[in-house]
């Protein structure tokens, strides 16, 4: 016999309240507040909040690499997010062991594939042409092509080495070939900030877009660049990327007054982030964009309806009868809360984000 699981009273995005029944990993019902009965029930009295599932669209879940990994479970359903996308850890040479890596993790993952068939092994891994190598990553797509949601390229300075922008033009040749979307890091040039943009299309994703770099995506007048509002006209997507050296809070007040908002608002966490920030979590980072002035809802639908929408698959992004239940139970706490962003600037917040729990594939699991 299955025992029915009840979420009494927990607050919605819209305002009102509801119970939520659960059983068989599914969404059973969902019914007027206090009204619901069941084998076990979690009253939370209209003091939480509960999205689908959060979705973190950039982390590094390949615990192998250092710097740039860490346990999948650690950064996944423990901070209240229930579904990762690894954001090129690896490249078709090591792809089978992320596969592996992630097989007994309850959080859901998925990942963008590094062009660079070495991935994170080096952190210049497309700094040498003879790495991105077509034959080997058209064999790892089509062995996970469940799994690969994107390719992954990132054009700095420090990664391209003296190719400049040629890395991302083979990109764009892969991704033609493939029909998969770029995930595009930016940073310091060269390349220029200006022909990175130009080489992107409908739904592939600038990560990083908050940095406060020199080459980044507004202009000395704080104006955005014609090509920034170009690519956005084109369909390409915006996702912060927080991470440890491209989140700033001057770039994120200029992109805000101009009108420039987020598609999604991701971490990009590993280990030494989450236990020494500036990330943390994505709790943290979701309450760096309440303290901005974002609605709540604005900023939670960044991390369920928008990425699911991204993923094509909307059901990760709602709540709905029938579905594998997917949730995030949250609060908003008057707390002041001392914000740090990768530039070392500090902002005191007056509230911020609690998780509570999480339903992982139907499995309750408080926080």
């Amino acid at each position: 016999m299955t025992d029915t699981l009840v979420l009494r009273n927990v607050k919605m995005l819209e305002g009102k309240a509801a119970d939520i029944i659960l059983e068989n990993e599914m969404i059973k019902e969902i019914v007027r507040p206090g009204t619901a009965t069941g084998d076990k029930i979690i009253d939370y009295d209209q003091k939480v909040f509960v999205s689908s599932g959060w979705i973190d669209m950039h982390v590094h879940a390949f615990p192998e690499f250092d710097p740039y990994g860490d346990e999948v479970d650690e950064i996944g359903y423990k901070t209240g997010v229930t579904t990762v996308i690894d954001a090129g850890s690896t490249g078709a040479d090591r792809i089978t062991d992320l596969v592996r890596s992630c097989e007994n993790s309850k959080t859901n993952v998925f990942a963008f594939l590094n062009i660079s068939r070495i991935g994170l092994k080096r952190v210049d891994e497309l700094s040498d042409i003879s790495w991105l190598d077509e034959g080997e990553l058209m064999k790892a797509i089509s062995k996970y092509g469940d799994f690969v949601v994107g390719l992954k390229a990132r054009i700095s300075k420090s990664v391209v080495g003296p190719n400049g922008v040629e890395p991302l033009k083979i990109a764009r040749k892969f991704s033609a070939e493939t029909g998969l979307p770029l995930m595009v890091h930016i940073g310091s040039g060269p390349p220029s900030i200006k022909e990175v943009l130009q080489l992107l299309e409908e739904k592939d994703i600038i990560t990083h877009f908050l940095n406060g770099k020199a080459n980044n995506l507004f202009d000395e007048r704080e104006e955005p660049l014609p090509e920034l509002r170009k690519a956005i006209e084109r369909g390409v997507h915006l996702d912060v990327g927080h991470g440890t050296a491209s989140f700033s809070f001057k770039t994120a007040e200029m992109a805000k007054k101009r009108g420039i908002g987020f598609n999604t608002i991701s971490t990009d966490i590993y280990r030494k982030n989450r236990e020494n920030g500036p990330v943390f979590n994505m709790a943290n980072v979701l309450t760096k964009f309440l303290y901005l002035g974002y609605p709540l809802k604005e900023v939670i639908d960044a991390v369920t309806v928008n990425a699911a929408a991204w993923l094509n698959k909307p059901e990760l992004g709602r709540i709905s009868v029938g579905d594998i239940a997917n949730l995030t139970l949250f609060s908003i706490e008057n707390e002041p809360t001392l914000l740090l962003d990768s530039e070392g600037e500090k902002r005191m917040a007056e509230k911020r984000v609690v998780v509570k729990g999480v339903v992982i594939n139907g499995e309750f699991i408080e926080c």
